[in-house]
């Protein structure tokens, strides 16, 4: 089977020189890196974080390719992109989730330390990890269909709980109720509920986006009346259904 290789990484320190230049009085900074390969930019958000308490986040996109030569060999198996088998060896799970899960806990996959220290800015052993935390997620087309009716919901929880600043707790499935409150962020399913919505968000300081399900751009609008005017109002579904429109030509 392949092994596990990366011949070319990127210089942590440069990586983190660079950042540094932009970010150095911006602690609470969001780094997208689109290539994320190896993780090499999040591993170096958590050392500038280290350095001067910061709480910089990092959102590190990579797709699960297997290398051309690892290919060759897993079809030779009679795998396929997709089979279980293919996907353990794409760089994603293989390479990116395995080094930042280590870069913070300071262990190896296997659970040792990891050994040897960081010698840069501050040396310290790479064994003691980063105070951080780390949410990995698999992007996924959904139909329109199934995002218009509700079924894909859990599948795009993740993405609300980002748009709201990634930070406390997530709505994980459709309210039984009709509308549910988080820490940063609001989700109303039935518009009948809209009183009690309203109520709970004005009860609660920290939230930044309530999210409405309708397509009913009237019935969107009265709700958007009831709610603080420090809280944006986001149409829920509206965007991905009308780029797929866009897309499609429908």
């Amino acid at each position: 089977m392949p092994g596990r290789s990366f011949p070319f990484p990127k210089s942590l320190y440069a990586v983190e020189d660079a950042l540094r230049f932009f970010l150095f009085d911006n602690r609470d900074a969001k780094v997208l890196d689109f290539f994320s390969g190896s993780g090499t930019t999040a591993h170096a958000v958590m050392r500038l974080n280290k350095q001067d308490g910061g709480q910089r986040q990092c959102i590190s996109v990579t797709n699960n390719e297997a290398s051309a030569g690892e290919q060759a060999k897993l079809r030779e198996d009679g795998l396929r992109p997709g089979d279980p088998e293919w996907e353990q060896w794409g760089i994603c799970d293989y390479i990116t989730k395995p080094r930042i899960k280590a870069a913070i806990t300071g262990q190896t996959p296997e659970g040792q330390p990891i050994k040897g220290d960081y010698k840069f800015t501050d040396e310290f052993l790479m064994a003691d990890g980063f105070a951080e935390n780390a949410e990995f997620f698999t992007l996924t087309y959904e139909t329109p269909v199934a995002v218009s009716h509700n079924r894909a919901f859990e599948r795009i929880a993740p993405l609300l709980w980002m748009r709201a600043g990634s930070a406390g707790s997530r709505i994980e499935k459709l309210p039984e109720g009709g509308w549910a409150v988080a820490d940063c962020y609001g989700l109303l399913t039935d518009l009948d509920q809209a009183a009690l919505f309203a109520e709970a968000i004005h009860g609660k300081d920290s939230i930044r986006i309530a999210y409405i399900v309708t397509d009913d751009e009237r019935r969107f609008q009265s709700v958007v009346r009831q709610l603080p005017d420090t809280v944006e109002p986001v149409r829920l579904y509206e965007s991905y259904l009308t780029n797929f429109r866009f897309a499609t030509g429908r």
